[in-house]
């Protein structure tokens, strides 16, 4: 019997937004863009009172659902393959007893043939897709990348880990898996492989959407391709939305300034976070960056609380940040108004 995991935060408590700090779930797979480290931060500068549905077309990992955990959600991905993962463990296909099976026959091959092996299940996959497969490439691809090329094919090369599945690893692994399908099997969520319009055309005045679209200019190759005609066009869709929305988008590193975010923050709330990316295909994508989340007014926490830097986070198990870490969030910059968001 798996044992029932500690919850993230009162479950009789009535959920809304924003919420307090917390220190965040990680999910089974990975991606790049993932934002196990931003997730509190985000949840506490968001207020919806959770009537209507969560809708997050842009799932990626799961990490925002799997922590925020509204009550009824609508979420959906282009990458087919992640959803099949999820919907295996919300439907019981998939169960924590026969991933760590799984992960202790595959790890030992890896240990004994290294890269040679995880080619071979890299093909195996390639030619006949499964959760199981999937996951196992996730973990032991290069930096935690996911890609498909144009044939739909996954391409990323080994992590040159062939130690990867030692047994902490692995119950590591099973106990994210534990917590993901106790939430998928007890919320009321719906998940579907579908484009992002999909989702949001489904909009109603109560519920609320999280965006986290590719980042031009960082990590495009998620599944699909997205550059500027996909930001235009999901820019256009935000301005008719008849609900409240939040959109995480990066905003500037060292070097530049992201010249597609302006396409989405015109008489929005945005806030701005430091944050570190681990994940990314190339070095250039791995630095520092200023993190911007972009809030239809109304929606954002209209309290200047104190806020949690990203970075000062601890994930599973819970810690204590230190009041060092404590930072102040600046007043809402509100573009393209001359008043203060609120006002």
């Amino acid at each position: 019997m798996w044992p029932h995991l500690p919850p993230l935060f009162s479950e009789t408590s009535l959920w809304e937004l924003p919420r307090p700090n917390f220190s965040p779930y990680s999910p089974p797979l990975k991606c790049q863009g993932i934002k196990t480290r931003l997730v509190s931060w985000i949840a506490q500068q968001l207020r919806w009172d959770g009537k209507g549905h969560w809708l997050e077309p842009f799932l990626g990992s799961g990490v925002v659902l799997f922590n925020v955990r509204p009550p009824r959600a609508l979420v959906t991905d282009s990458n087919p393959h992640i959803i099949a993962f999820y919907h295996a463990l919300q439907k019981g296909e998939l169960s924590p007893r026969m991933v760590q099976t799984y992960l202790l026959e595959e790890g030992r091959r890896l240990r004994q043939y290294g890269e040679t092996h995880y080619h071979v299940i890299r093909e195996r996959f390639n030619r006949a897709p499964n959760p199981l497969d999937f996951l196992f490439l996730n973990r032991t691809a290069f930096n935690g990348i996911i890609r498909f090329n144009r044939k739909g094919h996954f391409n990323v090369p080994f992590c040159q880990k062939p130690e990867r599945f030692d047994r902490a690893h692995i119950t590591r692994i099973v106990n994210q898996v534990t917590r993901a399908q106790q939430l998928l099997q007890s919320h009321d969520w719906q998940l579907c492989h579908a484009d992002w319009r999909d989702c949001l055309a489904t909009a109603k005045a109560d519920d609320f959407a999280y965006l986290d679209p590719p980042y031009p200019g960082r990590h495009t190759d998620y599944y699909q391709k997205w550059g500027k005609t996909e930001s235009e066009t999901l820019a256009r869709v935000l301005a008719t939305l008849p609900c409240g929305y939040a959109l995480s988008m990066w905003q500037s590193d060292a070097c530049r300034h992201n010249p597609h975010l302006s396409l989405y923050t015109t008489g929005m709330v945005v806030r701005t976070v430091p944050h570190f990316y681990h994940v990314g295909s190339r070095r250039i994508f791995r630095h520092a960056v200023q993190e911007a989340l972009v809030i239809k007014p109304g929606f954002q926490n209209p309290n200047t609380v104190a806020a949690l830097s990203p970075e000062s986070f601890s994930v599973e198990p819970a810690g204590r940040p230190s009041e060092k870490n404590m930072e102040y969030l600046e007043p809402d910059t509100v573009y393209g108004r001359n008043k203060p968001a609120g006002s």
